[in-house]
């Protein structure tokens, strides 16, 4: 079977490592799933037709992947944004035309020339040649990258990718009542529906249960042992927090908490509310005060269950801990507070960044004396396993 010929490297791409082919298909499907971190329903219809779009169009122009993938894969007003912004994160930043191209006649989908973003790259190159390949690809490669071993161009890129996530909690259905199309009879629309009608027949009325999610508490550990993965974990947290849902009382209502632990017990969600992503890690690091120091887990999750837990934060939401497991303080005084906490709490999911390493195994006393009360154990390593843990947490994802 005769290879299908590769686009031609560009002077930008030339100027770094030998590049590795990948096929247009794997790296526009892997866009697709960018769209779903984020908070797109871009389901396996969509993606298809998200191709079969491009088809007729041009992989490697950035103007011909923008508007097919936002005909295709965008299914309300609320995705433009989200679209947006993953687009942006994925493909370079730099604006989309106002209209699509020209459709032209199907052509056959070429391979694309990866490469891995190095330092010294002179980015995007101008429209006409194809950098969607080099950006997307080099995206594709990250997505598996460890957080620990990535060069400054490296976590350039990968904070502009944590930027586009979204972090829901696992939906669940209220007392509230809404009209909907199919559910149970709404009596008192359905009597006023034969009122307005003189007593004719009229079309039964319905309604149903409003759904809203689950709130998302993130208890984040920043003791020197989880220094590497601190800064792109707290990004992680400000896109899960920079949504606010609404007020009450005077104050602001979050649908997702961060805390910070480590020798103490730090409420973090009003400094990483700011919506620029490094407004909000300036705030965090002036008000967290043990950076990179000791881990007293069971302490510090006991003064969280005393303080706030026991009032209704962790009461039928879904706590996630990101941490190593590492524990300078009791064990048994670890293991006794996420058993209270396994009680309050609707789900426990536990992200350990060490998981993803071979031959991990969770030897640690810390670890060890919390899995029991953990629902979930999942890698936090890199930006594939924190698409991950966001797909856990909204009940999307295997544990």
């Amino acid at each position: 079977m005769t290879p299908q010929p590769a686009v031609p490297a560009t002077p930008a791409v030339s100027a770094v490592a030998a590049a590795r082919l990948v096929d247009a298909t794997a790296v526009l499907v892997d866009f697709a799933r960018t769209l779903r971190a984020g908070g797109v329903d871009a389901g396996p219809d969509r993606v298809q037709a998200f191709l079969s779009a491009l088809d007729q169009l041009e992989p490697t122009q950035r103007s011909d992947v923008y508007w097919a993938g936002r005909l295709t894969l965008c299914g309300s007003r609320d995705d433009l944004e989200r679209y947006e912004r993953a687009f942006a994160a994925y493909f370079g930043d730099r604006p989309a035309p106002s209209t699509p191209r020209t459709v032209a006649a199907p052509r056959p989908r070429p391979v694309f020339a990866a490469v891995a973003a190095q330092p010294g790259d002179s980015g995007p190159v101008a429209d006409g040649t194809p950098p969607v390949a080099a950006l997307a690809s080099s995206a594709e490669v990250l997505r598996h990258r460890d957080v620990d071993g990535l060069t400054d161009a490296e976590r350039t890129q990968l904070r502009k990718l944590l930027a586009a996530l979204a972090l829901d909690g696992e939906p669940r259905r209220t007392s509230r009542q809404h009209p909907a199309r199919r559910g149970g009879v709404d009596p008192r629309r359905t009597v006023r529906e034969l009122l307005r009608r003189g007593g004719e027949p009229a079309r039964l009325r319905h309604r149903a249960r409003v759904s809203k999610p689950r709130r998302v508490v993130l208890l984040l550990d920043v003791s020197g042992s989880m220094a590497p993965y601190a800064d792109a974990l707290l990004r992680f947290a400000h896109a899960a927090t920079r949504r606010a849902r609404g007020s009450r009382s005077g104050g602001t209502q979050y649908r997702t908490e961060v805390f910070t632990i480590g020798t103490r017990l730090t409420r973090v969600t009003r400094e990483l509310a700011h919506r620029q992503p490094d407004t909000a890690m300036a705030a965090v690091s002036a008000a967290v005060p043990d950076w990179s120091g000791g881990t007293r887990l069971g302490e510090m999750l006991r003064a969280f269950l005393d303080r706030w837990g026991q009032r209704g934060m962790a009461r039928g939401a879904v706590v996630v801990l990101l941490s190593d497991g590492w524990e300078r303080g009791d064990p048994a005084l670890l293991a006794a507070q996420m058993r209270r906490l396994h009680r309050l709490a609707h789900r426990v999911v536990w992200a350990n960044p060490r998981k993803g390493r071979p031959g991990y195994a969770p030897l640690a006393a810390g670890m060890a004396a919390a899995l029991p009360s953990v629902d979930a154990f999942v890698e936090g390593h890199s930006l594939g396993a924190l698409e991950h843990l966001a797909a856990v947490v909204r009940g999307a994802g295997d544990a």
